[in-house]
């Protein structure tokens, strides 16, 4: 069950914090005249808690409507890794024997070491929730479930913190994947801009 107060306060933080107005280039190579910066919001403790309980509580419920067993949430870096953190920690307040592990996936495998596209607590195997800041194509979720699939997670489903109601909602679920927003564009955004 979504907390209301809690939810309201997060969205008076990204309207502080995180939106702003002007002319900007997006990573979708596209042009707008709004950004969302929600790492404003996320990398900010106050932030980060509400995120964590938030997201949290849509992951949880999801998977119970499901009845699946989530181990682990991720995305792609760096907009997934504070929002991926957030729900991990909230999974630990929540329950101290049984949380969500947390993982990051690269943008390209790391060049030394263990090469890895995956970083942190991955296993092949694990049932995964695909977690992301913004979507506006769907093309960074998607390319975090790729990286997942090819290393043997299950994608169950996807939760994000913002959708900017561009297209990627349906890109991604196009691709057989609920994507769940806490909030979208419309949320955010004055009516006159």
């Amino acid at each position: 069950m979504i907390d209301i107060t809690l939810k309201d306060r997060l969205l008076q933080l990204l309207r502080k914090n995180s939106v702003f107005y002007g002319d900007f280039a997006l990573s979708s190579g596209g042009r707008s005249n709004y950004y969302i910066d929600c790492r404003l919001t996320t990398l900010n403790p106050a932030g980060a808690a509400c995120v964590g309980e938030l997201l949290f509580s849509l992951l949880r419920a999801e998977a119970a409507r499901r009845n699946v067993r989530i181990d682990a949430v991720g995305g792609l870096t760096l907009g997934a890794d504070p929002v991926s953190l957030a729900i991990g920690l909230a999974s630990f307040r929540a329950d101290p024997e049984h949380y969500l592990q947390v993982f990051t996936v690269r943008k390209e495998a790391k060049g030394h070491g263990k090469t890895k596209l995956i970083e942190g607590n991955f296993k092949e195997g694990n049932r995964v929730v695909v977690v992301d800041d913004v979507v506006t194509k769907g093309d960074s979720t998607l390319r975090a479930v790729e990286a997942i699939r090819a290393a043997g997670g299950l994608v169950e489903f996807a939760v994000v913190l913002v959708d900017r109601q561009e297209g990627g909602r349906q890109n991604i679920e196009s691709h057989g994947l609920t994507v769940l927003p806490l909030f979208t564009k419309a949320d955010l955004i004055e009516p006159s801009k």
